[in-house]
């Protein structure tokens, strides 16, 4: 079967040609334009040598030029393969090398990551820099886009890959998640057409509704709930480059913005930034969270206080991100994740993989639609992570009797700083590279801002000194800001078991004595 997820787009256009598609600041682009950029963008690739199937590198904030081009990447045929914008030179390059990247896209700003990157590379043939100095997608130091260009829309089948996401594993290198066409379209078509009304009396977030695009639009949260369903609807999203609660705030007021997803952070920031009450958000209907576990009492007073009425969810890369959620027309359950959303199933099971009873305290797995067809190029973790046929999350959870979920721990070691998922082993093979480190260990602490913050602990070689300054500035030179450690300890030795492993379990129990 055909299906193409930049075919939302060219619906769209072709119903609502005239409605607002993209705003930033006072710039805004209706469908109609939208669409021949995208087009436009997606010529200029064929017209490099990029051909379906193949992999470009996206790395870009969160601007209207990231949209076009990956909606131009898709019409072309090719496969997205979003950056973090926190991302350093040393990651770039390795995004580029496990994905088979033929090219990389990239923000001017992030030029000097972008270079390093792209050198270290072996088969990325094509670095395309730009700004937005003359519009969207304008080229720096490359010929530039021609607004004319024709590219037909590539036949891709539902099952070819449309994005690559990469995301970090417990046991070495980030791994590329591969979502297909039908994958990202169906999820998206959830949050724009299921999310929001009963069946048969389907509310569309459509014409004359407003995302705010704070999440980052390179991770699946911000992809699916901001962009792609807004897209599919045809409904306008507005751009806030980094979140920040005050500029929030402008944008929403500004845009009547009637949607905001975001992670339980972000929503910490708006209900207690002093003077929130000087803008009027009237407009706000929808509320959605994910990507971390919301506080009761954060939603419970932003509900109140906006007149709102925030639904959480859950998900992983892995699911496009969506899995469950909490809808508009049941009950709202505090605390919950929600039901599996259509076309998905999941269910708890104990460590032989056998369900559950509700109540009862297993991991989280899902089938469905939604789930990714592998780890690019990871055959062995591929099948481990699809045990019986069902995805093992590593999340454990139980189920009720109204088959509502809840999250009750997270994977063993992961750490969710502000909405990012940081996993301690890419962290310490970082501070091991320190040639004062001996051994080192990273765990997540509680945070009232970040959910949890990443602490460090490290004993030195023999005869070897260091300030905690210099840890600091070491691991934030060589590591993404949403990943190096603003806490370091150093001991004489970390604590062992018998077997001579870590117990990162002693040290949180420590932390926490010390935190309290």
């Amino acid at each position: 079967m055909s299906l193409n997820l930049a075919n939302s787009a060219h619906i769209s256009c072709r119903h609502f040609a005239e409605e607002t598609a993209l705003i930033h600041d006072e710039r805004k682009l209706n469908y109609r334009e939208f669409l021949r950029r995208l087009v436009a963008f997606a010529a200029h690739l064929r017209q490099l040598g990029v051909q379906p199937g193949d992999k470009v590198a996206l790395f870009c904030p969160n601007r209207m030029s990231f949209t076009i081009a990956y909606y131009g990447i898709l019409q072309a045929g090719g496969t997205v393969v979003p950056i973090s914008y926190l991302a350093v030179g040393r990651e770039v390059g390795y995004y580029l090398d496990d994905s088979d990247a033929a090219a990389l896209i990239a923000w001017s700003e992030y030029a000097e990551a972008a270079r390093e990157g792209f050198d270290s590379a072996d088969a990325c043939n094509h670095l395309l820099l730009f700004d937005e100095s003359d519009g969207p997608l304008t080229m720096v130091d490359s010929p530039g886009v021609n607004p004319d260009g024709e590219c037909d829309l590539a036949l891709t089948s539902s099952e070819d890959t449309a994005v690559i996401l990469y995301t970090s594993g417990t046991t070495g290198q980030p791994k590329g998640a591969e979502l297909t066409h039908f994958n990202m379209y169906s999820n998206a078509q959830f949050c724009a057409e299921q999310l929001l009304g009963e069946p048969g009396r389907r509310e569309i977030f459509g014409p004359g509704n407003v995302s705010l695009s704070a999440l980052p639009l390179f991770h699946s949260f911000g992809q699916t709930s901001n962009q792609n369903s807004s897209i599919m609807g045809g409904a306008a999203m507005s751009y806030l480059e980094r979140f920040d609660p005050e500029a929030a705030l402008e944008v929403m007021e500004r845009d009547r913005v009637t949607q905001f997803a975001g992670v339980p952070t972000m929503y910490f920031a708006l209900l207690n930034f002093e003077g929130a009450e000087r803008y009027d958000l009237s407009s706000l209907k929808y509320c959605y969270s994910g990507g971390a576990p919301m506080p009761v009492e954060v939603m419970k007073n932003f509900d109140e206080k906006y007149n709102v009425n925030i639904l959480e969810g859950y998900g992983l890369s892995e699911t496009s991100p969506v899995a469950t959620f909490n809808l508009m027309y049941r009950p709202k359950k505090i605390g919950s994740i929600g039901l599996a959303i259509s076309g998905c199933e999941v269910k708890v099971v104990d460590g032989d993989d056998n369900e559950v009873s509700p109540g009862e305290v297993g991991e989280v797995v899902i089938r469905g639609y939604n789930v990714m067809k592998g780890y690019y190029k990871r055959p062995e973790a591929t099948e481990e992570a699809f045990r019986g046929g069902w995805f093992h999350t590593g999340d454990m959870g139980t189920m009720d009797e109204d088959e509502y979920f809840f999250i009750v721990d997270r994977k063993k070691d992961m750490i969710i700083r502000g909405g990012f998922n940081v996993y301690p082993r890419e962290v310490e093979e970082i501070l091991y590279s320190h040639s004062s480190i001996r051994e080192a260990a990273v765990i997540g602490v509680p945070d009232e801002k970040y959910g949890e913050e990443i602490k460090a602990f490290v004993s030195l070689k023999e005869d070897c000194e260091v300030s905690l300054d210099e840890l600091l500035e070491f691991s934030k030179e060589r590591l993404s800001a949403s990943k190096y450690p603003r806490l370091f300890e150093i001991l004489d030795d970390l604590p062992k078991g018998s077997t001579g492993k870590i117990l990162r379990k002693s040290l949180r129990a420590d932390a926490g004595e010390e935190e309290a």
